[in-house]
């Protein structure tokens, strides 16, 4: 299967997914810990890909939305955004509906 392809049935396949750098017990980076953080809070569970440990996502999921940085939340198929949206949606409370609604 194509990368392009695998990517997209990951994102298609899982209601909520973040592409991260470690996971969320072992996160590589301070933005994919406060990311996957922020989603546990919300109480949903959560796909993810370590793009450390996956080197085909990293080098191309950025093709895939256009996105530059990890880490990536996709709900419902769609691209939320990086750290700083997620972190933004979450002290808003928007990030907790947006779950709740993707569960339904």
């Amino acid at each position: 299967m194509d990368i392009m392809d695998r990517i997209k049935e990951a994102i298609e396949s899982n209601k909520v997914i973040l592409f991260m750098k470690g996971t969320p017990d072992f996160p590589q980076c301070g933005f994919s810990s406060r990311s996957s953080a922020a989603l546990s809070e919300c109480g949903v569970e959560f796909a993810f890909i370590n793009v450390l440990a996956e080197p085909d996502v990293r080098e191309n999921l950025h093709r895939y939305a256009n996105w530059p940085t990890f880490p990536q939340l996709y709900i419902n198929g769609e691209l939320v955004g990086g750290c700083d949206i997620i972190m933004e949606l979450y002290e808003s409370g928007e990030l907790q509906t947006m779950v709740e609604q993707a569960g339904k």
